[in-house]
């Protein structure tokens, strides 16, 4: 059986779905999934080991010079490589007009949320079958009732299994120097609100070097850079890395003692990969789209999201007290 997933974006998004492929592709021996995806995020389905094929889109791009030539050309190679297979199904998990649009271009029968339960309702009209999941759910249940429904088995575990064991041993060594023993800080969110305090993380960080875990911090822009390099510069002993891609930022995740960060997408990540630490909401509820941990994680990655659990001194404390004996 040949299944084409529709999860375009964004780095979190494609992430949760990750334990509805593991689920299918359990239940459906033999069972071939490709993935369009947001040519950004192109690397995650390609962790999965169920995962044949990922096709990558760029509406992000596109839609930035939509009278290029070259875009209309990326456009028609994108629709030609959707139409190099027939699937016996086409789930469309985005559900969004955008995403809905994108099922047209692939040859098989489609599936998404119904009208009540997508994103956009709109999505509705262009699948063949629709499916009710509530939208009260988390992001990564969601994803695995519409699945389950679409192809029509029935979920044996209550936990996710997001397939990315051993992810570190199938990846290029990301080519950086690395204390032997590390804690990964994800600081960089997409909005201010959602920042823990500069100063937070420097008591953090020096709590760490004393514990014998230094900090090492990812950046994604300049902004973050900077950040990453306040913070380090009041705590000799923290690394700054440069800018990575995703591969690189896995591998060094997974190897990581355990990993503390503000609402990103990375933090899924790390769930993902069974990674202790905590998840930091400031200005978010993680109750939709929280971290939730692989069921094989040992100790589990937990969010935090009151003034009381945000506080430096308790996220230091309960850090501590997850950290593996050195």
């Amino acid at each position: 059986m040949k299944l084409l997933v529709v999860k375009t974006s964004s780095l979190g998004d494609v992430i949760h779905m990750l334990p509805a492929v593991t689920d299918a592709a359990r239940a459906r021996p033999g069972l071939v999934v490709d993935w369009l995806v947001e040519e950004g995020f192109a690397a995650i389905p390609a962790w999965h080991p169920a995962v044949r094929r990922v096709i990558p889109i760029a509406m992000r791009r596109w839609k930035k010079r939509w009278s290029a030539a070259d875009t209309w050309r990326e456009v028609g190679a994108a629709r030609a490589s959707l139409k190099a297979d027939a699937y016996d199904l086409i789930v469309d998990s985005q559900g969004l007009l955008k995403s809905a649009l994108w099922t047209r271009a692939a040859r098989g029968p489609r599936s998404g949320y119904d009208a009540a339960s997508a994103r956009e309702p709109v999505a509705a009209r262009f699948y063949d079958r629709c499916y009710a999941v509530p939208r009260e759910m988390h992001a990564v249940e969601r994803n695995r009732r519409l699945l389950a429904q679409a192809l029509g088995y029935e979920l044996d575990d209550p936990r996710p299994d997001y397939g990315l064991g051993g992810l570190a041993a199938r990846l290029p060594a990301p080519g950086v120097a690395l204390p032997v023993r590390y804690v990964v800080g994800l600081h960089g969110t997409s909005r201010a609100d959602k920042e823990w305090p500069v100063a937070d993380w420097k008591r953090l960080g020096q709590a760490l070097i004393e514990a014998g875990r230094p900090l090492v911090l990812p950046w994604g822009n300049e902004s973050e850079q900077r950040r990453a390099e306040d913070i380090a510069a009041a705590v000799p002993g923290s690394v700054v890395l440069p800018r990575l891609g995703l591969d690189a930022l896995a591998v060094i995740i997974d190897r990581a003692d355990a990993v503390v960060g503000v609402d990103t997408g990375l933090m899924h990540l790390a769930a993902g990969l069974g990674k202790p630490g905590l998840a930091l909401y400031t200005a978010t509820r993680p109750a939709l789209t929280g971290v939730v941990p692989d069921r094989h994680s040992r100790s589990r990655m937990e969010n935090r999201e009151t003034a009381a659990e945000l506080a430096a001194e308790a996220v230091i404390a309960d850090l501590l007290a997850k950290l593996p004996p050195a």
